[in-house]
């Protein structure tokens, strides 16, 4: 006869509900986890799937997901010119948020060097990756947007073709991606109003200086698209991603163009840990910290509902000691209940866990060594928070049976 089965019949509803809330509790403690996961996965998510071995970003810079990084568009030539490199292709990253069917509707847009960079590579979930070069865009599902639908994003009107799946910035906002011209247009998008200001500016300036007065032609120059003054340049890009030859040692590679003045380098690793390290560094130690907290407060927690169901067992122990038995038979008493409790709990957080945290707006990954870990550490507090309810059978006096 198992003592710990038959007092638990005997308080079936007690225990079921011990069970569930210890369940509730340990699944915090595992969403807690998943979250902080879910934000490094986030972090380096696009760096793992782009797969570039080198990214050339502006002098001095931490990179397009750091910070501000501005580059012209012919560095591309440049990079292609360096011995070793196979591939060198434009990125453009930025945020955009608008307003969309009555909505807030925010977009992290990445720009793609079309055509050698299509999204071929992306996880699509419905539709296709990018087939031309203008007007169309793949966006992550948790954008809301479907396929077909059409969206206004500066002075065009880009059509969703494609959705993918898990492609969220480390901010959790959806990706949308398009070619690089598209994403160009979008982030450097003016209203009418704001370029015939600029407009009118340059002519003013150009009168006001001498070359303006001995050539006042120019001022139809001065007064027109920006395109047409070649002072101006071209729009800039965030960043230029290499591929390295099969064969070439990739720090060699970088060194060569990390002696130019105007970039800097950093290979694919660098890159992810740049990000681990700056904008995600700060919710990574305060998850991490919280989680540590629920940790204790679980143990805690279940020290003290060990110790309650002891209390209430005080006069069947004491029956127990009067009539001989053993301490052993006491302790394997409270402790198959604690590693039940335990075990039935995780299995609660487990699987109310797999149902809940694809509801929740920030991805949330469980991975399988982080769940051993836990199970683990649900086991040692288990047997150690029992340890506070056999201290008190253990002091019990057979005589209270007779009180």
């Amino acid at each position: 006869m198992n003592l710990a089965t038959k007092d638990i019949r005997h308080n079936l509803g007690r225990f079921s509900l011990t069970a569930l809330g210890i369940g509730l509790l340990l699944m915090l403690v595992m969403g807690m986890g998943g979250i902080y996961r879910g934000l490094v996965e986030e972090a380096t998510l696009l760096v793992d799937r782009i797969g570039a071995d080198l990214w050339v970003v502006q002098k001095d810079t931490r990179g397009p997901f750091a910070e501000i990084s501005r580059i012209p568009r012919d560095m591309e030539d440049r990079v292609l010119a360096v011995p070793g490199v196979e591939t060198a292709r434009g990125f453009i990253s930025h945020t955009v948020q608008r307003n969309y069917k009555g909505k807030t509707l925010r977009l992290t847009i990445q720009g793609l060097s079309w055509p050698l960079d299509r999204g071929l590579w992306l996880p699509i979930a419905a539709g296709r990756s990018l087939g031309q070069a203008h007007y169309e865009m793949v966006a992550d599902k948790t954008s809301g947007l479907q396929v077909g639908d059409k969206i206004k994003l500066g002075k065009n009107v880009f059509t969703v073709k494609g959705l993918t799946k898990g492609m969220t910035s480390s901010a959790g906002d959806a990706m949308a991606f398009m070619t690089l011209a598209d994403a160009q247009a979008v982030q450097f998008d003016l209203s009418p109003e704001s370029i015939r200001v600029e407009r009118t500016a340059r002519v003013n300036r150009l009168f006001n200086i001498d070359l303006g007065q001995t050539q006042p032609q120019m001022s139809e120059r001065a007064g027109g698209p920006n395109s047409g003054i070649p002072a101006l340049g071209t729009f800039m890009i965030s960043a230029v991603l290499v591929s390295v030859k099969h064969g070439y040692n990739i720090e060699a590679v970088a060194k060569q163009i990390e002696a130019w003045p105007d970039v800097s380098v950093y290979t694919e690793d660098g890159q992810k840990q740049l990000l681990l390290k700056g904008n995600v560094d700060r919710a990574r130690r305060q998850l991490g910290l919280f989680r540590a907290l629920l940790i204790i407060v679980s143990a805690i927690i279940m020290a003290l509902i060990l110790y309650t169901l002891t209390l209430d067992k005080l006069h069947d122990i004491a029956m127990l000691k009067l009539i001989g038995a053993r301490n052993s038979v006491i302790l394997g008493l409270i402790m198959q209940q604690a590693l039940l409790l335990g075990v039935i709990g995780f299995c609660i957080a487990y699987l109310l866990g797999q149902w809940i945290f694809p509801y929740f707006p920030r991805r949330v990954v469980l991975v399988r060594s982080d769940l051993y870990i836990l199970a683990l550490i649900v086991f040692v507090i288990s047997i150690l928070a029992s340890m506070l309810g056999i201290w008190r059978a253990i002091r019990t006096d057979p005589g209270e049976v007779l009180s």
